[in-house]
């Protein structure tokens, strides 16, 4: 994963760059929103429930950088508090 600091006028050449492509697939389309979605860091009350977070880590035994992933990615959890991929039953 790589972390970058945009300024406006780089976020916005970097979508038009990403929309200038002849076909928006799920990846594309996912960097646009991400874009979209990129200034959240500077706004002051921008926060995670890192106590649901940690709590959500703790229940499957893996990292809280692993929970924020699966949160951001759209991923719904089960009824164990696991994340479910696409195509699995909810446990």
């Amino acid at each position: 994963m790589w972390s970058v600091r945009l300024s406006d006028s780089q976020r916005d050449a970097l979508r038009f760059l990403v929309e200038a492509q002849d076909e928006a697939g799920h990846s594309l389309t996912a960097a646009l929103e991400a874009l979209d979605l990129a200034r959240w860091d500077d706004l002051p009350d921008a926060q995670l429930p890192w106590d649901r977070v940690a709590e959500l880590a703790a229940v499957q035994g893996i990292g809280e950088a692993d929970v924020v992933w699966d949160l951001a990615t759209g991923l719904p959890l089960g009824s164990s508090g696991r994340a479910v991929e696409p195509g699995q039953a909810a446990a």
